[in-house]
């Protein structure tokens, strides 16, 4: 069995593997390079936003633009899975009270693979964050999630406007 990563046993990394019942399996994910996966609904809940609503929203599909955007008017930790979906990280307890209907939440009962906190460059296949958790506890605004989901669904179809 290859060691933990160093990286696994910071307070951000201990903070993340609140949400799961045998840490020690997060660790050896990371270790590896794999997303560790992590029940959400305990330390956080996550919004998985489509693609191409995001990319419209931040007018852009340059990982480094969309970073950006995301970093200034989401306040918190994005998961890029490439191609595919972001993941907004919320408090846990979004899922509950969501009311858009461009995404939908994982929250308690869900799953979501979690990349190690220093896989933060552009990758063709591979999760990583698109803005890295900053500190303990920090998670993005759920209003503001659903407002840059609104945008990014406006730019796409402008009939949508109310």
């Amino acid at each position: 069995m290859k060691h933990a990563h160093p990286l696994a046993d910071t307070a951000i990394a201990r903070w993340l593997m609140s949400s799961s019942q045998v840490p020690s399996i997060a660790r050896e994910d990371w270790a590896y390079g794999r997303p560790a996966l992590l029940r959400t609904g305990v330390a956080f809940d996550a919004v998985k936003m489509p693609r191409e609503l995001v990319h419209a929203a931040a007018a852009s599909s340059d990982p480094a633009t969309v970073s950006a955007a995301l970093a200034e008017v989401l306040g918190g930790p994005v998961i890029c899975q490439p191609g595919t979906w972001y993941y907004a990280l919320v408090p846990p307890g979004t899922c509950a009270a969501w009311r858009s209907p461009l995404a939908v939440v994982r929250g308690e009962g869900g799953w979501l693979g979690i990349p190690r906190e220093d896989q933060t460059e552009p990758h063709a296949v591979a999760t990583y964050w698109t803005v890295p958790v900053s500190q303990v506890g920090g998670l993005c605004d759920p209003d503001a999630v659903a407002e840059l989901l609104r945008v990014g669904r406006e730019r796409l179809d402008p009939t949508t406007r109310p």
